[in-house]
């Protein structure tokens, strides 16, 4: 506590210097109470006690304490221990200079507290960046683009580019594509971006329009990520038609740089593949896929006349040839009932046309490999496999092909879980009948059911998968079960031989003989009036039992190249004749010995 000041004793100073209480020193000072006590107790500012009967009582004088502040302000810079908001004012005496003053104080204060503001907000804005960070974007679905040209007959430009789109991007190996087969049913969706995104499993989609006016095209798309629907990305181009390919390497290019996926140089070689083509040769072209695209005999025949009017405008272009390879495949399956020899002839050469024009077009390699295995060239046929997914790693197409070699080679464990892996590159694309027929053939039976049943959930009519289903039910001896599906397969696919065949076995199984020996006649009086595959005839008598039959029609599918030939190892129908030498004798006539 300070010592009191010389002359006249405090106690008798007049009133109007004395301050009687904390309260009122305080006020003198323009302090709260608890700050001038700090400073009587730590800075000696002179304070004085009474002290009588109930205590104790304190009082300062004014002189004092402006004496006391004088003192304390002429310190050199000495720093105080608490915050500077609590310096005590200057002496009246000194009022300008200690206004002066305490407008610099304020003034630090306040830069200070903006500095720290600014420091704290940005402490946020970090903390919030390193939490919100979106996810990495894997996958992608390119949804069908819109014709917004008003011009139904447009639709194939449309569909053309977002196919084109599609393929371009599917040559990234860390970007997984869905096919273009998967997202054609959201032409006109009814669900949301995120339930799109959802069902298809991709962390983004893309969707646009079309519209083209004259020789002009032009192109809008946006990305959106699938689990908030954040648009995060737009863009807009306007090419000449001739500039088509330009215009789908450079959105693809946009799109992938724009979702920061790693792009090698071979494979940015391949998206950014264009140059000029003839606007009629491209409109030809793309007619012709989107007639392919019907996935029945009409459509391929009518895309066949599209692709060869593309070739006679531009002999060069590649993807025509293409496009011809897959309409010749499409006639040569089982529904479609053209005979071999008149198709896998044009496959094979279309094919190597298309990839000495593209070495590096995927989708040919494939369309190659599969007629090479249906021709019992299966070295040949591995290779071109092989070729396709180093080209496009993440096409699902490839890897259901080549699960379908392994099980041809009798590697069922190795087929099962390729077409679980292209199931997983495309959920929707990779059908339940592609994967219930490998189980099939891994007499993997009730799986086989499980998984046609589930797609014929929301494809109610698809007779392929009808078809698949019978042949499981068939095998695992529900043939009561499998009669009403394959009646029903037969009658979605009009009258197919080969559905019919296998519903011979249904009935025959399940007691109706009869019924089957009218069946069987009736496939005897169609093929007295144009092909039927031997295949049908394969099942049916292997259905009766009659096994001699079974091995004269066996023959026949030798002689044919019949496709069932190709599952001599696996197929489960062949299992009670696999013990007769002619049987063994034929494998290793097929080249699976």
């Amino acid at each position: 506590m300070g010592e009191p000041s010389l002359g006249t004793p405090p106690s008798e100073r007049p009133l109007e210097d004395r301050l009687d209480s904390w309260k009122e020193i305080a006020a003198y000072l323009k302090r709260d109470v608890t700050t001038v006590q700090r400073w009587e107790k730590r800075e000696g500012m002179p304070v004085h006690r009474h002290v009588h009967d109930k205590g104790g009582s304190v009082y300062a004088l004014t002189e004092e304490l402006d004496g006391w502040i004088r003192s304390r302000s002429s310190r050199v810079d000495e720093p105080e221990k608490k915050p500077e908001a609590e310096m005590p004012p200057a002496a009246p005496s000194d009022h300008g200079a200690v206004a002066a003053r305490r407008s610099r104080l304020w003034f630090g204060l306040a830069a200070v507290l903006c500095l720290c503001l600014a420091a704290a907000a940005w402490l946020v804005y970090q903390h919030r960046t390193t939490v919100t960070v979106e996810p990495k974007i894997r996958s992608l679905a390119v949804l069908p683009l819109r014709n917004l040209s008003g011009d139904p007959a447009q639709e194939y430009l449309a569909d053309g580019i977002t196919e084109a789109l599609i393929g371009r991007l599917s040559n990234i190996h860390d970007l997984r594509v869905i096919s273009h087969t998967s997202v054609m049913r959201y032409k006109n969706p009814q669900l949301s971006i995120p339930e799109i995104a959802r069902t298809l499993g991709v962390d983004a989609v893309v969707e646009g329009s079309v519209m083209k006016e004259g020789d002009r095209i032009r192109v809008t798309a946006q990305l959106i990520r699938g689990a908030t629907d954040q648009h995060f990305w737009s863009e807009t181009y306007d090419r000449e038609m001739r500039d088509a390919l330009t215009l789908e390497s450079e959105l693809a290019l946009s799109i992938a740089k724009k979702v920061e996926v790693t792009i090698t140089g071979k494979e940015h070689q391949r998206i950014s593949s264009s140059g000029s083509v003839a606007p009629e040769v491209y409109e030809s072209y793309l007619k012709g896929r989107f007639a392919l695209g019907q996935g029945n005999r009409a459509g391929f025949e009518q895309s066949i006349h599209h692709f060869e009017d593309t070739i006679n405008r531009d002999a060069t272009f590649a993807p025509a040839y293409l496009g011809l390879a897959e309409a010749y495949t499409g006639l040569g399956t089982v529904f479609a009932g053209v005979p071999p020899e008149a198709t896998r002839p044009k496959v094979t050469s279309f094919a190597r046309k298309a990839l000495e024009f593209d070495p590096g077009l995927v989708e040919a390699h494939v369309v190659l490999a599969n007629v090479l295995q249906q021709e019992w060239h299966w070295t040949e046929a591995e290779a071109e496999y092989r070729r396709a997914l180093e080209l496009g790693p993440n096409n699902a197409d490839a890897h259901a092909r080549f699960a379908v070699w392994l099980q041809c080679q009798g590697r069922s464990d190795e087929a099962v879980a390729w077409i679980q892996r292209a199931r997983a590159l495309d959920p929707v694309g990779v059908s339940g009948a592609s994967v219930a027929w490998i189980l099939f053939q891994a007499h993997r039976y009730d799986d086989a059911i499980r998984e046609s049943r589930s797609a014929l959930a929301s494809q109610p009519d698809n007779a392929n998968t009808l078809f698949y289903l019978g042949f499981a039910l068939i095998a695992n001896n529900q043939a009561a079960n499998a009669v009403p599906v394959m009646e029903k397969a037969v009658s979605l696919s009009k009258g197919s031989p080969a559905a019919m065949g296998v519903l011979i076995r249904a009935y025959a199984h399940a007691g109706r003989r009869s019924d089957a020996m009218r069946l069987l006649a009736e496939l005897k009086r169609r093929s007295k009036e144009g092909y039927i595959p031997t295949g049908a005839f394969v099942n049916a008598y292997l259905g009766l039992g009659d096994n001699e039959q079974a091995f004269y029609w066996l023959e026949q599918a030798y002689r044919e190249q019949s496709n069932i030939l190709q599952f001599l190892k696996t197929h489960p129908y062949f299992d009670p004749i696999r013990g007769d030498r002619r049987f063994a004798e034929l494998v290793r006539r097929v080249g699976l010995g």
